[in-house]
């Protein structure tokens, strides 16, 4: 197969595959989804959500090391309480300030060196 034919079957493709994203309608009448924070109520109900599934895994898990495995009640609860807090807390801060899945932080913006093209002379 030449280069030109795998060239035309992938422009024939793009073009289907245009199509097809124009004229596909998200189920039930939702919108489609998109990389837009959450805003609103839905913020609220995920930084909720996020501070209440951090403490529960985190107390899951300090229960069943403190009563299965090391029978040192309640110190290691106590400790996963508070390492699920702080893991639900980051979890808050990442969101409202936008990262979504991302790991790690934003990356700080590069420094501009030399003059601004912007400034006359």
């Amino acid at each position: 197969m030449s280069d030109k034919d795998e060239r035309s079957e992938l422009d024939k493709f793009d073009t289907r595959l245009k199509q097809a994203q124009e004229t596909s309608i998200a189920p039930r009448g939702l919108k489609a989804p998109t990389n837009e924070p959450p805003k609103g109520l839905g913020l609220a109900l995920r930084c909720g959500a996020d501070l209440v599934s951090g403490l529960a895994v985190g107390v899951g898990i300090g229960y069943a090391l403190d009563t299965y495995v090391f029978d040192t009640k309640p110190w290691l609860m106590v400790l996963f309480f508070f390492l699920g807090a702080a893991a639900g807390i980051m979890n808050v801060f990442r969101t409202v300030q936008g990262l979504g899945l991302a790991v790690g932080y934003k990356d700080t913006p590069p420094r501009q060196t030399g003059k601004d093209d912007n400034l006359k002379d």
